[in-house]
């Protein structure tokens, strides 16, 4: 099984007429009983907690529990526990996908993270008369540098074709690239200064641990060479 990811939910062609949609009311009575099923079968992923689940979980619970799930309501009762909004913060979190024994067996992939983080914000926004994108763009400058991908490698993964997603992520990318270049310039300064760590950062007004996160990035070549 496959999160399902807002990019997924334009890929399907909405039926006609449009009243022939069932509401959301009706789907989630629909799978109610599947749901506490998976609850009880299966508390420390579908209970208070949501975890991320591994990749083929929908498989690995119909071998399990041939006589307890049918395929149809199972798919459907997964794919409305991976829409909610408690398992889209846990994916956007970038917590480990787990197997039906609590056990983390992988890494939630960065595109997965990011249209999280994506449609997490669609929904606050929707809801807020608040501007929450500088919000977003440092929660996606920090799944960025989470992932430990490259920008090239990074976009080829998380960009659509929906422009306002991707412009977003350039607005994210665009801050990102100020900061790292900020700090770079004042790296030189620091090297010459002859102060501490959290002394040259008290001075410019920055985070500490930024100062040492570029200090770390920038000896570790020359530390892997000698």
């Amino acid at each position: 099984m496959t999160d399902t990811l807002p990019e997924t939910s334009s890929q399907t062609a909405a039926p006609t007429p449009a009243q022939s949609l069932p509401s959301r009311s009706s789907r989630v009575q629909a799978v109610q009983p599947v749901l506490e099923k998976l609850f009880e079968l299966y508390p420390h992923l579908f209970g208070a907690k949501f975890l991320p689940l591994k990749l083929g979980v929908f498989q690995e619970l119909l071998a399990r529990h041939p006589e307890q799930f049918e395929r149809d309501t199972l798919k459907a009762a997964l794919g409305l526990h991976t829409r909610s909004t408690r398992y889209l913060q846990s994916v956007a979190a970038g917590r480990q996908r787990h197997d039906l024994d609590g056990v983390a067996v992988e890494d939630v992939a960065p595109e997965h993270v990011h249209f999280a983080l994506l449609e997490l914000y669609r929904r606050r926004q929707f809801r807020s008369k608040e501007d929450l994108r500088p919000k977003l763009r440092a929660q996606l400058i920090a799944a960025f540098e989470a992932s430990g991908l490259s920008r090239q490698e990074y976009l080829s993964r998380v960009q659509t074709k929906d422009e306002n997603a991707n412009a977003l992520l350039e607005e994210a990318l665009a801050q990102y690239d100020q900061k790292r270049a900020k700090l770079e310039a004042l790296l030189g300064a620091f090297e010459s200064s002859g102060k501490t760590v959290a002394e040259f950062a008290d001075m410019y007004g920055l985070d500490p641990h930024d100062v040492a996160l570029l200090l770390a990035q920038k000896r570790k070549p020359s530390v892997a060479a000698a």
